[in-house]
């Protein structure tokens, strides 16, 4: 909570339902009998998670079929700053210095905005976040997703290679801007901090900072440059060049009903657009919907959610946005994006299917434009999603506890585009009976207690 996040979030929540006949991305064909409304695996949810399964499973001889309302890459996985965030180590945790929680309290702040209604119904949640956000524990989730964020890069980079997709992943990492003296201390004290897990850095003053980004404006005085993470130029379109492999491979993509998710004899049936389709197992990819799911199925999980904005501009005149650029004290990040340069927010606390209320966008917009020659934006309206987080800063990964055959894929606390291919990897991993690469306990369902 005490830092924006680097992965700008998605899709606001919806009813699932069978909204078209969705045609398959790539080549690949529609089912043309009941015969073919069988597979092995149903994996729910098109985006980065949910892809990367259904390409590792596909890939260690399984039968798949994706199952989505749209498209690949269209909720979460479009709206982020197009971060692969090899260099965040230590998973953001709640503030607890009482400058920040004055700043959050007084909700005046460009990173964190919540809804005054809503902060009853998100206060438990919060407690828990900030429990777990104590030094003793925030080194238990650190330890727990250094293996997986050690990997994502190289996750990313096979997929990327198989699909063809050299141009949009790119490897020269992101840049963390101060405009003031005591900003730029803590960015560099962080950054030797994490020097001791292999991340390696640059320390820029003014100079060297603008000698990288010739346009930035005078008022950032220096920077730290992460140089391990890669970075997309359109996250959204990777993901999607990942869904497309999968389909030239022989993997089908259908829309469909997740909550008509149901056991049967055999297996798992789901209503898609071409009827009733079963499977021996089936996977809940659903990023911020999947407690539409699982919770019909008796399972309470502490899944919340993280507001998100972002919009695109046009760069002025001959400008030129070379990294992604946070501004530790502006709140945002502007990213090089292929439809423009993306202004992405910090964090909403909101109710998940509540209105836009892109106040910090608005709040954000002035700020950019004083260290960054913004143009005009390129959409009339701001886009809003949304990030699925656990209060103790890591995902769940696995198998339900409860039920046979079904595995869970979700809350990734920001890092979904970044963790996607490895998720997918670890979890074809266990469902085909290999070892896994990574200690799974601590990605466990029933962690959280009596699920």
């Amino acid at each position: 909570m005490g830092k924006p996040s680097s992965c700008a979030a998605t899709g606001v929540g919806f009813p699932y339902g069978i909204l078209y006949a969705m045609k398959p991305i790539g080549s690949g064909s529609w089912p043309q009998g009941a015969e073919d409304m069988r597979s092995d695996v149903i994996v729910m949810g098109a985006g980065i998670v949910g892809v990367s399964i259904a390409l590792h499973l596909q890939k260690r001889g399984r039968d798949v079929m994706l199952v989505d309302r749209k498209g690949a890459g269209e909720e979460t996985s479009y709206g982020n700053a197009g971060l692969i965030e090899r260099a965040s180590i230590a998973p953001y945790a709640f503030p607890r210095d009482i400058g920040s929680l004055l700043k959050y309290g007084f909700n005046t702040s460009t990173e964190v905005r919540y809804h005054l209604s809503f902060l009853p119904r998100i206060a438990p949640w919060l407690f828990q976040y900030w429990l777990h956000s104590s030094p003793s524990r925030h080194a238990v989730a650190t330890r727990a997703m250094r293996p997986l964020i050690e990997r994502c890069i190289e996750a990313h980079a096979e997929l990327v290679a198989d699909a063809g997709a050299t141009p949009l992943m790119r490897r020269n990492g992101w840049i963390k801007a101060a405009r003031t003296q005591a900003s730029l201390d803590r960015e560099i004290a962080e950054a030797k901090a994490y020097a001791e897990y292999g991340i390696a850095h640059k320390i820029l003053d003014a100079a060297a900072l603008h000698a990288r980004e010739p346009h930035l404006g005078e008022g950032i005085i220096g920077a730290v440059h992460l140089t391990d993470p890669a970075t997309s130029p359109d996250p959204g379109g990777l993901t999607k060049a990942y869904a497309d492999l999968f389909v030239r491979r022989g993997g089908r993509f259908l829309n469909g009903d997740a909550k008509t998710l149901e056991a049967v004899a055999n297996g798992w049936q789901i209503a898609t657009a071409e009827g009733a389709l079963t499977a021996k197992e089936a996977v809940i990819a659903l990023g911020q919907w999947s407690n539409d799911v699982f919770e019909r199925l008796g399972y309470r999980m502490p899944l919340a959610i993280k507001r998100g904005y972002h919009k695109h501009y046009t760069p002025d005149g001959n400008a030129v946005l070379n990294h992604p650029v946070l501004d530790v004290d502006g709140g945002f990040v502007l990213a090089p994006m292929n439809r423009g340069v993306r202004l992405t927010t910090g964090i909403e606390f909101a109710p998940r299917d509540a209105p836009k209320t892109p106040t910090q966008l608005a709040a954000c917009e002035p700020l950019a434009r004083e260290i960054f020659p913004l143009g005009e934006p390129v959409e009339d309206e701001p886009w809003m999603g949304l990030r699925p987080c656990f209060p103790d800063m890591r995902p769940v990964i696995g198998p339900a506890p409860r039920h046979a055959d079904l595995w869970f894929a979700f809350g990734h606390n920001h890092h979904g585009f970044t963790l996607g291919p490895i998720t997918g990897r670890i979890l074809a991993q266990m469902m085909t009976g290999e070892t896994p690469e990574v200690e799974m306990e601590w990605f466990r369902a029933d962690r959280f207690g009596k699920s």
